[in-house]
């Protein structure tokens, strides 16, 4: 199996690599962050015409389906967002662009919930207030499917599965259980499956992505970075590598951290299909580029199913301005009081201000040392959250202000981008699993 994206955003390159030279029995897409089905439900409402899926589909296929193709590789991919089946309508036409007809796509759909988490009473898991508590503001519902009805899909004869919100690694841990015909209750092998989804779907970080640190942890030809493969046996050990002659590094460092990265508690990661035991794991460097994993354990999976809900929550009001040279930390300082006034003056009304200097405080606020070095050059950030677009505009035409009734030598840019936009609050509850059925769509090229 080799991955070929760690979110929406990610870089195409390394897919196309792996599906022309990794030798892949699956390709998986991982292209969902926790707001991206909100932002896609904002994107619809503002623009009918917007269908739905990954912005970025037809880029990726074309990148990846010569080599699919000729070496038989299936694909799986959560590319549909609030879609799927305008997503599987669209790789079948990308399919047969190539030549390539009588290929099965499978669309898998269930994950939208919206009306469903309205009727509920559970509480949101960040606050324990009710979700209802939420629900003038709901945008979207969508409950994290499993691995399952992408084994169905598979087992029925899919060469590309597309579905909507499913959890990253069971994107992964269904293509072993249809190859190994692992049962949905074989603890064992389904934590050791899903250990190596969860190491696989964050792409380049174990290849050495977000990962160096010069000089302690040096990573070669950090800009060609491959994404990994795995080879998994029928056991779930597998052997973590990457293409031959590309950058980066995979070893016993770079698997830890990806092992480690985004887990509450490595005794119990929390998937829709398993819950995984990762304390028991076992990495070892078998050769360069070349790390082995087993032991990884599994317990018995929830009765629930973790739902992440984005809701409306106001507006942001944003921009910047620029101080260098001698002096540059004392004229940023008294531009921050004259902001802080004229707001007043002008009455913003936000549910919260920040005025931060980028290179000092901006990212460790009231933890910023007090003996840091003076910069040589500050960025002011202005931010406020407020509950109307109009509120938010106030923050720019303040900020407009500084370039000529503000601090001598301040560097202003030209305001040509959007200086305010929607807020999309994520929030989560759990829903009993029997209440989100998934169901399967055909489509042929």
């Amino acid at each position: 199996m080799g991955a070929g994206s760690a979110w929406w955003g990610d870089r195409i390159e390394p897919a196309r690599l792996n599906a022309e030279q990794g030798d892949l029995d699956f390709l998986c897409f991982e292209t969902m962050a926790e707001a991206t089905v909100s932002a896609a439900q904002v994107r619809k409402r503002r623009d009918p015409a917007f269908p739905g899926y990954d912005t970025y589909l037809d880029d990726r296929m074309r990148a990846v389906l010569p080599g699919c193709l000729r070496r038989g590789t299936r694909i799986v991919t959560n590319q549909g967002w609030i879609n799927p089946d305008g997503a599987a309508e669209r790789i079948v036409a990308l399919l047969r662009e190539h030549g390539a007809a009588g290929k099965k796509v499978a669309a898998v759909s269930g994950s939208l919930i919206t009306d469903l988490v309205r009727t509920l009473e559970a509480p949101i898991l960040e606050t324990g207030a009710p979700v209802g508590s939420i629900a003038t503001g709901l945008i979207s519902a969508e409950a994290y499917l499993g691995a399952e009805p992408i084994v169905a899909a598979l087992d029925a004869g899919a060469d590309i599965v597309v579905t909507g919100r499913v959890a990253d690694p069971s994107l992964f841990l269904a293509p072993l259980m249809h190859t190994y015909k692992w049962r949905a209750d074989d603890w064992g092998r389904l934590g050791q499956g899903s250990g190596i989804g969860h190491l696989l779907e964050c792409g380049a970080q174990v290849t050495g992505g977000y990962f160096a640190d010069p000089p302690f942890k040096d990573v070669p030809s950090p800009w060609d970075l491959a994404f990994p493969i795995a080879e998994v046996e029928a056991d779930g050990s597998a052997v973590l590598g990457k293409v031959a002659g590309t950058g980066g590094v995979i070893d016993r460092r770079t698997v830890a951290e990806q092992m480690l990265y985004e887990v509450h508690d490595p005794a119990n990661y929390i998937t829709p299909d398993v819950v995984v035991d990762f304390a028991t794991a076992v990495v070892e460097e078998i050769a360069p580029d070349r790390v082995r994993v087993h032991g990884i354990g599994g317990k018995p999976r929830t009765p629930t199913l973790k739902v992440s809900m984005g809701c409306m929550e106001g507006f942001i009001g944003e921009d910047m301005f620029f101080y260098a040279g001698p002096g540059a930390l004392r004229r940023a300082q008294l531009a921050k009081r004259i902001l802080e006034e004229r707001f007043r003056i002008v009455g913003l009304d936000a549910a919260d201000l920040r005025i931060d200097f980028l290179g000092l405080n901006a990212i460790h606020g009231a933890a910023t040392p007090a003996d840091a070095p003076e910069p040589y050059e500050v960025a002011v950030r202005v931010a406020a959250r407020t509950n109307s677009r109009d509120e938010a505009l106030k923050v720019g035409r303040e900020v407009d202000g500084m370039a000529v009734s503000g601090v001598g030598m301040t560097g202003k840019r030209v305001p040509h981008q959007d200086r305010s936009r929607e807020i999309i609050g994520v929030w989560s509850t759990l829903v009993p699993r029997e209440r989100v059925p998934a169901a399967i769509t055909w489509y042929e090229s």
